[in-house]
């Protein structure tokens, strides 16, 4: 009884001892980064050669990459666009950098991702405006979809990014039951990223932390719609670096146009693709050339699934967060939306009350709950989407109104828009949108919705709710998806020990997670023998050249032995195998003898 009393004692004693060390605050050094010029108010002065045509969106020069800010249109300024051989050389030098961090340790690498983790805490609305600026998304929706996930990545890297990265051993088997076996994870050397607008600092950031934590170098190419953030980005990379005694150009952001990225997707180990599909085809086509990996994300159709035993407003409110998220522009953002034939009409007032209460403008001007569209030329293609779903039967239940942003804003923005009477004739319930619509179709049974939400181009992920967690689990498991979050919206995202990805039209590959971080890894399978000093690898006797007459008789006996369905088997086959070595090595002596 006091052995027991004292076990308990220590270990209360060791958990208090653990929580106390974590109340320390650890000694991470701060890093200084530029940011005068994304402080400034973004009236720099138009280049002579530059026109800017309103209604054709942002037009750029083929040597440059003009930014703008979609809310309000002021000019921000440009970034070259780096031709073939600029792209090889900052692979060039990322490849020489990679060399040395190669050797890196993780607490090096643990202390790069604590000094990130702490300018991002301590610079929050810094990094949301800036993004903010370059795409039109709200201050609230920067924190949620740019600071959130990029926190959370870290910590789950911090946490447990060694771990996954450590050799991983493995049985050996029946046959090699003398040897010790491993999975070895080595850095690929340089990883290229080309990524999306839609979160320009997450988007720079999650490719790289994995890269850069797994011992790589990486080059990003950023959208040519979100390039004047992610140059600032950079710097927080590059002082982060810098600190800990990180080669120099051991990351780079690049900018510039088609010619750009492939480029660099001619010319890296393994490339990160998030995008369209059309694009996807693309990248993959010229990876081909050189047999260089993907991992592509190419967007979705996500489905929204509302069953009859739900708490209908506490959903809506959901259902709304997961269309107009970003103005909608989202990979994982809800697209369609099914609901029980029970609630759909307690559903679609509910979800019309909360769109009528939105409030859109310049995200940085005053109090708006969603911002624009960043993409010129967008607007004009969701209005068409909602034209042909219009002409094709479907009705509009409301529309956001913006008649408040005043004549003077000659932003990027479009109205969230909720739709009845859809359904999979139209554009809108086949194509992506990357808007803030809400299309609402109505089910009758379980059966019926799984087939619907199945019959899509796309399969990134799913949303499903349900009053019973077990109707909405066996819904959701047979949608064929890469991701399904379970009375909720997007959550998987926010477990950074999961991986994200698609099928079909959405792509294939993953990242985040496991799978995502050994994803930039090399694996190599790695056996040798056991220490055993009186046992080494040798050739049995009948297998050895020139093959003996028995050979095959032995070597199917071999099989009995080790194979075998039953003990019997197997023991038979154990006594025949000792019996034709035995007789291969009498009849060895005997040709030693003559």
């Amino acid at each position: 009884m006091e052995l027991w009393w004292l076990l308990l004692v220590l270990g209360v004693s060791f958990a208090l001892c653990r929580f106390l060390l974590m109340l320390i605050p650890p000694n991470v050094p701060s890093i200084y980064v530029d940011a005068s010029d994304v402080l400034d108010d973004g009236n720099h002065p138009m280049e002579d050669t530059f026109i800017y045509i309103p209604s054709k969106g942002k037009a750029a020069q083929a040597d440059k990459v003009q930014c703008y800010e979609p809310a309000t249109m002021k000019y921000l300024g440009y970034f070259p666009a780096l031709t073939a051989e600029e792209v090889k050389e900052h692979v060039d030098q990322a490849r020489k950098a990679q060399k040395v961090w190669a050797k890196s340790s993780f607490k090096q690498r643990r202390l790069f991702l604590r000094i990130l983790l702490k300018y991002i805490i301590e610079h929050q609305e810094l990094i949301c405006e800036t993004s903010s600026r370059d795409t039109g998304k709200t201050m609230v929706d920067a924190s949620l979809g740019e600071i959130m996930t990029t926190c959370e990545k870290i910590t789950w890297l911090l946490a447990e990014g060694e771990r996954w990265l450590k050799p991983e051993y493995r049985s050996s088997g029946r046959s090699m039951l003398h040897k010790v076996s491993r999975v070895e994870f080595h850095p690929l050397g340089v990883v290229g990223a080309i990524v999306s607008w839609n979160y320009p600092f997450h988007n720079i950031f999650n490719p790289m932390l994995a890269a850069v934590f797994a011992g790589n170098g990486i080059v990003i190419k950023v959208s040519e719609h979100a390039s004047w953030s992610g140059c600032f980005y950079l710097r927080i990379i590059q002082a982060a670096l810098t600190a800990v005694g990180a080669p120099e150009h051991l990351v780079h952001v690049i900018t510039g146009f088609s010619e750009t990225g492939e480029a660099l997707v001619s010319s890296v180990d393994k490339v990160i693709f998030v995008g369209s599909p059309g694009v996807g085809k693309m990248i993959m086509k010229n990876a081909a050339n050189n047999l260089t990996p993907v991992t592509l994300e190419l967007g979705g159709k996500d489905a929204f699934i509302v069953c009859d035993d739900v708490d209908v407003p506490h959903v809506a409110q959901i259902a709304v967060r997961a269309a107009l998220q970003s103005s909608g522009q989202n990979c994982a953002g809800a697209e369609r939306f099914y609901v029980h034939e029970n609630v759909y009409s307690d559903f679609v007032a509910q979800v019309a009350k909360i769109v009528k209460s939105v409030r859109v403008g310049p995200p940085l001007t005053g109090r708006h709950d969603m911002g624009a569209i960043c993409m010129p030329e967008h607007t004009d293609r969701l209005q068409s989407l909602v034209k042909d779903a219009l002409d094709k039967g479907a009705e509009i239940v409301v529309r956001g109104n913006f008649g408040n942003l005043g004549e003077e804003v000659v932003g990027q923005f479009f109205p969230p828009t909720v739709m009845i009477n859809v359904n999979d004739t139209m554009k809108l319930m086949q194509e992506e949108t990357f808007g803030p619509i809400i299309p609402v179709v109505k089910f009758s049974s379980d059966e019926e919705v799984i087939t619907m939400a199945n019959d899509s181009n796309f399969g990134l992920g799913c949303a499903v709710f349900s009053g019973s967690q077990r109707r909405a689990r066996a819904i959701g498991s047979q949608l064929h998806c890469g991701v399904a979050a379970i009375n909720d919206f997007a959550s998987n995202y926010m477990c950074q020990s999961l991986p994200f990805g698609g099928v079909k039209d959405s792509g294939f590959g993953r990242f985040a997670g496991v799978e995502g971080l050994r994803a930039c890894c090399l694996v190599k399978s790695v056996v040798e023998d056991r220490f055993w000093p009186f046992i080494k690898t040798v050739i049995p006797k009948p297998l050895q050249y020139p093959v003996a007459e028995n050979g095959f008789e032995f070597q199917e006996s071999l099989v009995g032995a080790l194979y075998g369905l039953s003990i019997w088997d197997r023991l038979h086959g154990i006594i025949n195998t000792l019996k034709l070595l035995s007789d291969q090595n009498t009849a060895g002596a005997a040709g030693r003898g003559h």
